[in-house]
This record gives structure tokens, sequence and C-alpha cells, in this order.
């Protein structure tokens, strides 16, 4: 019997020991762990020794909860400077503006909301609302009836006025006294006007016009109808027009050829400034572009004699600014000058999608200052005829490209551009 109870008590001490070692390495690996791994330790030891008070548990949670909220903020660096470096230098080397950084936050706020998804379709609605009136107005402006015929014996074209419906009402009495204007572009000062019909939405006109004018000129010609509604104590007010480009459009014009055509909204006239034909041509090889301004025609009349004195300005731009600008010579008293001056300009191949020629057609004035007549733009982000003549002569490098290109009205955001610098 002591035998077997010295054993046992060996045995005791051993167990004992062994549960010790067993709760020096559980503290220890609860030390070593994480956070979760501790709460959930905690937790077992909670279910398997339901003895252990309710308060103890309390305070070993919040004691948890503030170790793992101390972790989340240590554990949270701000942005280091070698990502400060980048987003400094992100806008120098991708080209974005730092309006783009500010725009970014609020449309990731507004993602987890339905108000934010909903908003922009509420200002889409908003912005086709706004633009229903114009289309309103430009369907309310009725159609006009006339023909064309080409007398090719007094090489004479004839338009007669028949008569217009569905006018708007532009006096008080819900009614209109309307006329029309009649122009055979780029001419204007030959005018024909019918006579004035008293309050009618619906006047009959029934009038000709003659225009003498060649055969081989009829292509080049517009036909430009203007109508009013005729106000004796202030300004008519413009109704709308109507431009025909293509005179043949309708037949060959050796018969008389009726044409229904929609008034189009217009609140004035618009004034046909001219054109202006030049050659683009590029050498990769020396990074070389030649503009040969070759002529104009039809140009807009700046003097009081009816005649200009114009000449042509070529602006090189780069995203916006002026970098350089050069001039043709002054051709006095006419409104189709002919020039054949190139310009040239350095640029290397690289910075050819980032240019663009701004060519302005000025009237020269010894006293005043220079007048605008028109200008056009080409380069890679003009528009139109601009566009495709640049990337035309790029497709065809060393090979002058020629293209006649209407003249327009200069853009405020132009202006400053074309003024001289102070010197």
């Amino acid at each position: 019997v002591p035998r077997r109870n010295k054993a046992i008590c060996s045995n005791l001490a051993v167990l004992q020991s062994e549960a010790g070692c067993n709760k020096e390495n559980m503290a220890d690996k609860l030390k070593d762990t994480g956070a979760i791994s501790f709460l959930e330790a905690a937790v077992k030891i909670s279910h398997t020794s339901p003895d252990i008070p309710a308060e103890v548990q309390m305070s070993m949670r919040d004691h948890i909860m503030r170790r793992t909220r101390m972790q989340r903020q240590t554990t949270e660096p701000a942005s280091s400077s070698r990502h400060i470096s980048f987003k400094r230098h992100l806008p120098r080397q991708m080209h974005v503006s730092s309006m783009d950084y500010g725009m970014d936050p609020p449309a990731v706020a507004e993602q987890p909301t339905s108000i934010g998804r909903i908003k922009p379709e509420l200002y889409k609605q908003k912005s086709v609302d706004s633009e229903d009136p114009k289309k309103e107005a430009a369907k309310t402006c009725g159609k006009i009836n006339f023909t064309l015929k080409y007398d090719y014996e007094n090489e004479t074209l004839t338009v007669r006025i028949l008569r217009a419906f569905d006018l708007p009402a532009k006096d008080f009495c819900g009614s209109s006294d309307p006329y029309v204007k009649i122009y055979l572009l780029p001419d204007r000062k030959r005018k024909f006007q019918t006579r004035v019909h008293r309050k009618t939405l619906n006047p009959t006109f029934d009038e000709s016009f003659h225009f003498p004018v060649p055969h081989e000129e009829l292509a080049s010609r517009k036909l430009h109808l203007s109508v009013f509604d005729f106000d004796r104590f202030s300004r008519h007010d413009m109704i709308g027009e109507v431009i025909l480009e293509n005179l043949f459009e309708a037949s060959d014009l050796s018969r008389e050829t009726s044409v229904w055509k929609d008034i189009q909204y217009a609140t004035t006239e618009s004034v046909d400034l001219g054109e202006i034909m030049f050659s683009l041509c590029y050498l990769p090889t020396a990074g070389r572009l030649t503009l040969t301004v070759i002529k104009c025609r039809n140009l807009k009349a700046m003097d009081i004699t009816g005649y200009s004195d114009p000449y042509v300005k070529v602006s090189l731009l780069c995203d916006g600014r002026r970098l350089k600008k050069k001039k043709t010579t002054i051709k006095k008293n006419t409104l189709n000058p002919t020039y054949n001056e190139a310009i040239i300009f350095d640029i290397p191949p690289e910075n050819m999608d980032q240019v663009s020629l701004l060519i302005s057609v000025m009237d020269y004035d010894r006293v005043g200052h220079n007048e605008i007549i028109g200008v056009c733009r080409v380069g890679v982000n003009a528009e139109g005829l601009g566009r495709d003549h640049w990337n035309e002569m790029l497709a065809y490098p060393r090979k002058p490209i020629a293209h006649w290109h209407p003249l327009v009205e200069v853009k405020k955001s132009f202006k400053e551009v074309l003024g001289d610098p102070p010197q």
C-alpha cells in the first residue's frame, strides 16, 4: 500500500507539472496570437469552465476590445512618402488636371446610397427637358414653298416665292405681318424682297425674282431666304431662314421645279464671310510643316467702298497658347485676293498631335485697328474639315494637300490668342 500511494503521488505530481506546463504554453500562445484568436480562446475557456464569474468575462471582453482598437489604429499608417511623390508627379506624367482628384471622392461617397444613383438620371431628364423648347421652336417656324428655273439663253436664275404655312405669331393679336428677303450668296449686294402680307400666318406671295448668274457659277452659289415679321414702329423680327446650298438638289433647273423647305429658327441673318484655300504639307524627317496660302474668295466687305484690304495671319497654337505667328502680304481693294505664299513652322513629329493652326483673314486698316473677317482652324482637335484636312496631311507625308475652308466668326476663346501681345 505505501508503494501504491507513492506511485499515485508521483503520478499526480507528473500530471500537475504537465498541467502547469500546459497552462504556461497556453499563456504564451495567448500572448503571441492576435486579438481574434485570444477572444476565441477566452470564449472556449468560458464554455469549458462555467465557474468563471460573469464579471471576469466582461472585464476580459473590454480589455480585448480596447486592445483590438489600439491595434487597428497602429496597423493603418498614412500613405508613404513614395506614394505622395508619385501622386505629385502624376499630373505632369499623365497630363491629368488637379480637378480630377477633387471630383473622385464625391463619386465614391455617393455610390453606396440609392440617392446618388438616382440624381444623375434626374439631371439627365432635366437636360432633355431643357432642350425641348428649342426643338419645339424649330418645329413651329413653318414651311415655305418656292420654285427654281434657269434660263440658259439669258443666263438668269428665276426664283418664285409661292407661299408659307404655319408661321409663328409675333404680334400680340396672335398673328404676324410676314415678308421674305431673297439672296443668291455669296453676293449680298443684290437683294430682293416680297410684299408684306398683313395679319396672316399662311401668306400667299406668288412673286418672281431674277438673278443673272453664269451657268458655271451655279454650283458655288447658295439660295438664302429670310422670313421676317414687319413692324412699323420698331425693328423687324426675324422668324427664320432657309439656305439651299445645292441648287441642283431638286432638278437640273431646266424646268420650273417646286421646292418645299422647313424654315429653320434664327434670330439674326447668317452672314457668309467667304472662303480660303490653302495647302498643308509635312516633312517628318525634317520636322517641317508648310502651309501655303493660295487664295480667298467672296470675302465680306469691311470698307465703305464695298471692298477690303485682306491679309492672312497664321498662328501656331499649343494647349491654347500661341507659340508663333506669321503673316502674308496685304492685297488692296479686293474681295478675291490671290497670295500663293508659303508659311513654314518647325514642329517635331512627336509634337504634331499637340499643336493646331488658327488661320485668320484680316482686314488691314491704316488708321484704326485691323479687323477680323473670319477664321478657320486645322489640327487633331479641330472640327469637321479642319480635322480631316490635318489627318489627310499626316496620312500623305511630303505631299501638299489643298482644300477650300469656309470662314467663321471668331470665338471668344480665340480673341486673346489673336490679339498681339504688348511689346
